[in-house]
């Protein structure tokens, strides 16, 4: 059965006192977090700070130590893989691929969880969509192997995007792009989240983190530190002290969105 899609303003999936570690070294240390359908959750903090192993916790690509993580009003750990996958899709850091598959065979391997269901009939048009969406539509027979960094990652996000699922899992997307693409691909998280998903971005600048999220939770050593929306999170005194360097925040002249810089 096809997942209903989730209603605006709903808690999509959750993490309940989630602690995980790596051997002895504890990364995650009871997080607390709410997904909500309709918004963009930016995920930041150091080096560290458990960024990344929090988003693999709500991808369900690692078991938490205690605490546990729900998805669409029941435990992931209770659906299958393929149900999780018509619910949430996942942008690692970097796609690692085998085999010379092109641009085109790679996104269409998003719509994989859709097989031998009725929404099958639509893969070749989705594929076409995001295609022209990252701006990858003109190198579409091309080896994936033989593409730049940048390149990779606008495919790799385009898959994710064909994909279709309402929870949308993206870990540091903008890291490998020049500006113009990072401004194109939250933009582009944007429009997901005015659609109705959720979206969850690990991302390291905090200046696109204000202008393009509904709410931030900033890690710190395992925890969250603090959430909520980007004018009441960063504080001076609060990224300070999480970043261990004296930072500025200042009002954006004409948006009035934070502008976070080092004072040097």
């Amino acid at each position: 059965m096809t997942p209903e899609r989730p209603a605006a303003g709903a808690v999509y999936a959750e993490s309940r006192g989630v602690r995980f570690g790596y051997g002895r070294a504890e990364v995650l240390r009871g997080v607390d977090l709410s997904i909500v359908a309709g918004e963009v959750l930016a995920l930041v903090g150091p080096n560290g700070s458990g960024k990344s192993t929090l988003l693999s916790v709500l991808a369900g690509d690692e078991r938490p130590a205690s605490g546990a993580v729900h998805l669409d009003g029941r435990p992931l750990a209770e659906w299958t893989a393929r149900e999780q996958a018509l619910r949430r899709a996942v942008l690692p850091q970097q796609l690692t691929l085998s085999f010379p598959f092109t641009v085109e065979e790679v996104v269409t391997m998003g719509r994989a969880p859709w097989e031998r269901t009725p929404q099958e009939r639509y893969d070749e048009e989705i594929v076409e969509a995001e295609l022209e969406r990252t701006s990858t539509r003109d190198f579409r027979t091309r080896s994936f192997q033989e593409l730049s960094g940048g390149e990779r990652a606008r495919v790799s996000l385009a898959r994710v995007l064909a994909q279709r699922a309402p929870m949308v899992l993206l870990d540091e997307p903008t890291a490998a792009l020049d500006i113009r693409h990072q401004e194109a691909v939250l933009g582009i998280a944007r429009e997901r989240a005015a659609a109705g998903d959720a979206l969850v971005v690990v991302l390291h600048d905090l200046a696109l983190a204000a202008a393009y999220a509904d709410r931030v939770a900033v890690l710190s050593e395992g925890v969250v530190a603090a959430c909520g929306p980007p004018g009441e999170v960063f504080t001076e005194e609060l990224l300070s002290r999480v970043y261990q360097h004296a930072i500025e925040v200042l009002p954006h002249p004409r948006t009035g969105v934070p502008l976070v810089v080092a004072r040097r």
